[in-house]
């Protein structure tokens, strides 16, 4: 069954088209720095917000007009995927991401939903041998039930933490089934809302404990995805243990898994914690630590996750500087974790909101390879650091210098000249770098 019968393939037709269903910017055999866009880029469907997401918001029930609603239950989950397929297929998108209940119902009990997952994954998978499409990441939600009212690996109850554990080794044994490329810990209620009834020390034990549990049965079973943890401040819970990149870094170091998590990072996230993407990104880099993208951007005026398409070319621009310098995505990719906006109900928006984040996408890796090529950034940071290339700065990078050392050339009264960042004028070049390519 046809759920977009009306959509055409998207193709690229270049900057010169007016045609809303085609793409401007990405090309995806275009070579870009010695790699396919599509190398760069590694587009991935986010499911729970393409196939899921209704359009309800706390003041209004859903809008979303979409096919395969007529059904209920596992029937609409086996819809959802033809859907799935049909709509990568017409995008040229090669992977898909999802959360264990977004592609299949949960059921009275625990028993009732393996044996749901069991089939729909049967079905990903003959999809996926049909139609040559991958799974970037799987996930499990132990964030939505009830049950995960105080978290998932951070609960106060045993019986929910071994529930979550439960839940944790059937979403293992599903990527491995299904070939995911990483495995993402999202810890959606993995925090507290006060100290007054909280062991903090005891929560973030027990969460780790649940980590090397996951890397021990993974290593069991074959399964060699990189696991991949995705930082969020505040929502749902006010003090999330993995608030942003440098938190999560943190905690990995201090139980000793640092050397099998990388990080899967948010744009919205990012902005939700006071930080821009390409912080977050850098972040990462420097500790060897950057794994994945979700793509999608926030509103400024709101705070909270709103999740939308990206389409700011200055970000796009500066995430894939980011990524271009630190070496590339590896086993990642760029995730549209975004939603159409709730009057964007068509199933036309779907495919224009995925055109738009694409080619912004697209966009900004081009700009960022001209920055690179260029060396339009790096030589503006060349120059900034230069006093540390002779000298008492060549002194303090090699590790020859001393307090005292350092006293002894202070001593000698020498004037110090700073100079100007120019921050404005960078911001006017980065400017007219974007709107060149």
């Amino acid at each position: 069954m046809s759920y977009f019968k009306n959509i055409p393939a998207i193709a690229f037709e270049g900057k010169g088209s007016d045609n809303p269903l085609a793409f401007k910017h990405y090309d995806p055999s275009q070579i870009v720095l010695g790699k396919t866009m599509e190398e760069h880029l590694r587009y991935a469907v986010a499911y729970w917000h393409t196939f899921n997401a209704n359009g309800t918001d706390p003041f209004g029930s859903g809008t979303m007009v979409r096919g395969w609603d007529q059904f209920d239950g596992l029937d609409r989950s086996k819809a959802r995927v033809e859907a799935n397929f049909e709509f990568m297929e017409k995008l040229n998108i090669p992977y898909y991401c999802f959360h264990d209940i977004d592609i299949a119902p949960e059921g009275a009990t625990l028993q009732e939903t393996y044996k749901n997952l069991d089939v729909i994954v049967a079905l990903l998978k003959e999809a996926m041998n049909a139609s040559g499409k991958k799974l970037l990441w799987n996930t499990v939600n132990m964030f939505t039930n009830p049950r995960f009212v105080h978290g998932a690996g951070t609960t106060c109850n045993a019986d929910v933490y071994a529930y979550a554990g439960a839940q944790l080794k059937k979403g293992l044994e599903v990527g491995k089934e299904l070939g995911a490329e990483n495995y993402v810990f999202w810890g959606g209620r993995e925090g507290y809302e006060t100290l007054l009834n909280t062991d903090m020390g005891f929560e973030l034990d027990n969460l780790a404990r649940l980590y090397h549990m996951a890397i021990d049965y993974a290593n069991e079973i074959g399964f060699d995805a990189q696991f991949l943890i995705e930082p969020k401040p505040k929502e749902p819970t006010k003090h999330q243990y993995d608030f942003d990149a440098a938190t999560t870094i943190s905690f990995l170091q201090k139980y000793g898994l640092q050397d099998k998590f990388k990080l899967n990072l948010e744009a919205n996230h990012a902005t939700l914690a006071g930080h821009t993407f390409e912080h977050e990104i850098r972040t990462a880099a420097i500790n060897g630590m950057l794994g994945s993208l979700d793509a999608n951007q926030g509103d400024l005026l709101l705070g909270w996750d709103t999740d939308e398409f990206p389409t700011d070319l200055y970000s796009t621009t500066l995430t894939m500087y980011e990524v271009l310098k630190a070496g590339g995505l590896g086993r990642g990719g760029v995730n549209f974790d975004a939603k159409v906006r709730r009057g964007s109900f068509e199933d036309q928006d779907l495919f224009l909101a995925h055109i738009a984040g694409m080619d912004s996408f697209a966009w900004g890796l081009k700009a960022a390879a001209k920055l690179i090529e260029n060396r339009t950034l790096d030589s503006i940071v060349d120059h900034r650091y230069r006093s540390f290339k002779e000298g008492i700065g060549a002194d303090i990078v090699a590790g020859r210098a001393t307090l005292k050392s350092l006293e002894q050339y202070a001593l000698q009264n020498n004037p110090i000249v700073n100079e100007s960042g120019r921050q404005e004028r960078i911001r006017l070049m980065l400017s007219e770098v974007i709107f060149s390519v």
